[in-house]
């Protein structure tokens, strides 16, 4: 018995050790620029081991050197409550797990009907653009109970030590908008190439559109979807507050 508890005790510790661990990274990012992001460094290796090389591209841009059309496109586009949230937006969460749910029960369906077709069904989220920088700074993108609890409790640390402004700022800096391009700085000149302070409303949008699927959009930019997701955002964006 006193085994067990010695064990969960160190269990425990080693928990709140973690925490400590991530909360200071957190803090120290109100000052310091983050070099890069787990899921950056997993995207380097899989590259190397699967092309040989690694194309990339990403230089950080200071907040005077992103255009505000491309904040309130983000925002537009990615979470339109973020100014106000604390994080995270709970009735999202909800709504993305019913979704999810009704999504599994009519893929087991097909799967009862026709075994061999194996029916994946489309998994959605209702993360806060908060909550996908906590994943991307320090999580891998398994999607289990555990690094889902993970990535809220960073949420709240970044939440709690970090202004909106700045947490949008490093989110815009290292957010994926191709393979190998990383932040808006790499993707204005991918796509446009312009520097990302000289972004038009147009261009922000387009770029905001391609944040949920980068990798697919990248293949055609100037698709019908693409160009008409962006008309929408670029609605919206006049409706958009700032961060200070």
């Amino acid at each position: 018995m006193k085994a067990v508890v010695r064990l969960a005790v160190l269990l425990l510790l080693a928990a709140l050790a973690l925490q400590l661990y991530f909360l200071a990274r957190v803090a120290l990012m109100a000052v310091v620029d983050p070099v890069s992001t787990t899921f950056q460094r997993s995207e380097i290796w899989r590259l190397a081991t699967t092309q040989g090389r690694v194309d990339w591209a990403q230089q950080w841009a200071p907040h005077e050197a992103i255009s505000d059309h491309l904040r309130r496109a983000v925002i537009a586009s990615e979470d339109a409550g973020f100014i106000e949230h604390g994080g995270v937006e709970w009735d999202a969460i909800q709504a993305a797990a019913q979704k999810n749910e009704r999504a599994q029960a009519r893929a087991d369906k097909v799967n009862a009907k026709n075994p061999k077709r194996q029916a994946v069904p489309k998994v959605v989220g209702g993360s806060t653009i908060s909550q996908q920088l906590a994943k991307n700074l320090f999580l891998s993108g398994e999607r289990t109970a555990l690094r889902k609890g993970q990535e809220l409790v960073i949420t709240l640390m970044l939440e709690a030590c970090l202004s909106k402004g700045r947490i949008l700022d490093i989110y815009l800096n290292n957010v994926e908008w191709g393979e190998g391009v990383f932040g808006a700085q790499a993707a204005a000149r991918h796509y446009f190439r312009v520097d990302a302070a000289r972004l038009s409303p147009a261009a922000a949008a387009r770029l905001a559109v391609m944040l949920p699927a980068p990798k697919r959009f990248e293949k055609n930019p100037g698709s019908a979807y693409v160009s008409g997701r962006a008309s929408t955002i670029a609605a919206r964006m006049g409706d958009v507050d700032l961060p200070p």
